[in-house]
Order: structure tokens, then C-alpha cells, then sequence
């Protein structure tokens, strides 16, 4: 919650109402001005604060005001005992909210893993969305620290069949060559060349970018492309995901050293290098229809300027025909022997 307030907005959220005043009738002291707060606290939040310092300090100063009580008297609420578990039912019935149980957060993480993870990478919004799912279905929620608990079990959950669906989709020989993108090739295995996978060295070599436009960057993309698709990976493997969760799980495995992934578990490691493969085999894609047009566009470019050079060449040898010719014809006639000139 917000701990500094505009006097405005502290005016309207925090001012007791007559059906308010009522509920304190029977309360006095420490007990009625916690009463009163965790009753407005409770109208914004949809929870109750954890401790006495979650509630704004202005917000405790102008609802002591309203119940004339000191406004000291909230360091004197007790926090553990009957009477406030006693207010907070009261104040759930006033908003018809139900204590949150086991039950409803099992059910929350499965609706989290099952519903949002696919689509939502945010830790934060997955938390949010707990918040309002509590809310839309008036049931407290868990306090903060327990959401958080909750989103990571469930971002946890969705992971593992995440990594389960994709393993089962991958066939044999697939998994295979993906295990040989991080093998040690100083280990005495087989030679990375002759290899789908190829080693460490072309796993460092797949997640390059191409040189510089050239026949020579042309040809290198074509030959790890055709590395990549002979790994053979199915064509709708991500087909039932959003490519935002692609594309995090190909950051990921980017940054991951070989000797990291091969330290993993055997359904996480060929995850991830599937998605990186995955989208690295688009991206290679593009990247060649790139190289080839710039390549094309090189050499019309150099064409051009080779035809500009020829047809200025041979421009400048009309013109200096042209003044050989105008030269001769200007030229005075000699008079012939024989004849005077008058």
C-alpha cells in the first residue's frame, strides 16, 4: 500500500461512513481504532496488513481523529490474540469474504500453471493476477510473501511439464544430436564434424551472428542452417505455446555455458536446446534471405558502377573523336600549284 497520501485521496478513501460508525459502538481504545483500520485497510486491499507499520501513517492519524482515539493507541493493538482473529471475521462478513484455506491455494497454483504461465513470464503480474482472482471470487488472499511463494511453485510446476511435453515430442535420434551440441570434443568422442549435433564448437558457432555480406558469410549461414535442421526437430514443437515463452527459454539457454547444461537435468538441458535450435533455425532463415539480398544489391551495386566506368570511358572517347574531327575540318586548304590566289 501507498505510505504517503494526498490529503484529497486520504479524505476519500480513508473517511468512516455512518454504517462504519455504527460497527464501533462496542469497541473503545486500541481495539476500536484497529478495528477501524483494518476495516478501510481492507476495502482497498481485499487483505489485511501483515503488521502495524503497512498502514500509512496519515491514514492512522486521520482515522483516530474520526474515532477519537489517540492515534498511539494503534502501537498497543494486539496483533495475536482472540480479539483481532474475532475482527477480522466480523470484517470478512461485512465484505463477504471467506478466509483463504490449503485447498484454494492448491487450486490457485494449478490455475496459475495451467491458465497463465504459458502466456505470462512476469513474476509480478502472475501475483497480481492471484491478488485479483481472490478478489473476483471474495476470498481473501494469501499475504505477499505467500503469493510469492505460490507463483514460484506454480512457474515451477509449469516448467516441469513444460520440459516433460517437450522431451516426449522429440524423437530419439533428435535427442541424441541435441546431447552432442554440448558434448566435449576433447573428450575423445566422435568428430564434431561428422556429427549432426557438432559438438561445443558449433553450439558457440550457432549462437553467432553472420559477418559481414559476402559469398563467404553467404555460404557459412547455409551450411549451419543446414546443420540445424539435420537435427530434426519437429515442426509444431512449440506450436501450443506463445512465442514470448519461446523466446525466453532460447535467452536462456544462450547465456548457459555447456558444461552448465550438461550438469542439468536430462528433460531441462534438451528444453532449452531445443528452443534454442528452435528459433535459431528461423532467425538463421531470415538472416540468409538478408545476406542474400544485400549480396545481390552488392553486386548490382559494383555492376553499376563498372557500367557508369565503361560508358564514361567511351564517352570521353567520342568526344575526343569529335575534337580530332572538328579540328581536321577547320583546317585551311592549301591553294594547288599552278593557280594565284586572285
Amino acid at each position: 500500500m501507498l505510505q504517503e497520501w494526498e490529503p484529497e485521496d486520504l479524505i476519500e478513501v480513508w473517511t468512516l461512513l455512518e454504517d462504519d460508525m455504527k460497527r464501533l459502538r462496542n469497541k473503545s481504545g486500541a481495539n476500536r481504532l484497529g478495528f477501524a483500520l483494518m476495516l478501510k485497510y481492507f476495502e482497498v486491499e481485499a487483505r489485511f496488513p501483515e503488521t502495524a507499520r503497512e498502514v500509512p501513517d496519515a491514514a492512522v492519524t486521520y482515522v483516530a481523529q474520526q474515532v477519537k482515539v489517540e492515534a498511539g493507541a494503534w502501537g498497543s493493538y494486539d496483533w495475536q490474540g482472540d480479539r483481532i482473529k474475532a475482527h477480522r471475521t466480523e470484517i470478512r462478513k461485512i465484505y463477504g469474504f471467506r478466509a483463504n484455506t490449503r485447498a484454494d491455494q492448491v487450486g490457485l497454483a494449478e490455475w496459475l500453471a495451467a491458465e497463465l504461465c504459458p502466456v505470462e513470464l512476469s513474476r509480478e503480474r502472475l501475483a497480481a493476477a492471484v491478488v485479483a482472482r481472490c478478489r473476483h471470487e471474495h476470498i481473501e488472499p494469501p499475504a505477499p510473501r505467500q503469493v510469492a511463494r505460490l507463483v514460484g511453485r506454480a512457474v515451477t510446476e509449469f516448467d516441469r511439464r513444460f520440459c516433460r511435453t517437450t522431451c516426449d515430442r522429440l524423437s530419439a535420434t533428435t535427442r541424441e544430436r541435441l546431447e552432442e551440441l554440448i558434448a566435449d570434443e576433447a573428450a575423445g568422442g566422435p568428430d564434431p564434424v561428422a556429427v549432426a549435433g557438432g559438438g561445443r564448437a558449433f553450439f558457440a558457432e550457432l549462437k553467432t551472428d553472420p559477418g559481414a555480406p559476402g559469398l563467404e558469410s553467404l555460404l557459412a549461414e547455409v551450411d549451419k542452417l543446414a546443420r540445424v535442421r539435420r537435427l530434426e526437430l519437429p515442426a509444431d514443437l512449440f506450436a501450443d505455446v506463445s512465442e514470448k515463452l519461446v523466446d525466453a527459454w532460447r535467452a536462456r539457454a544462450a547465456k548457459e555455458y555447456p558444461a552448465n547444461l550438461a550438469r542439468m537435468k536430462p528433460a531441462m538441458r534438451l528444453t532449452l536446446l531445443a528452443a534454442l535450435c528452435h528459433v535459431r533455425q528461423t532467425e538463421i532463415a531470415d538472416a540468409l534471405v538478408e545476406l542474400f539480398i544485400q549480396l545481390v544489391q552488392k553486386i548490382n551495386t559494383r555492376a553499376e558502377r563498372r557500367v557508369d566506368k565503361e560508358l564514361a570511358g567511351e564517352a570521353k572517347k567520342v568526344r575526343a573523336r569529335r575534337r580530332c574531327c572538328c579540328g581536321w575540318r577547320r583546317r585551311p586548304s592549301r591553294s594547288r600549284p599552278g593557280r594565284s590566289s586572285g
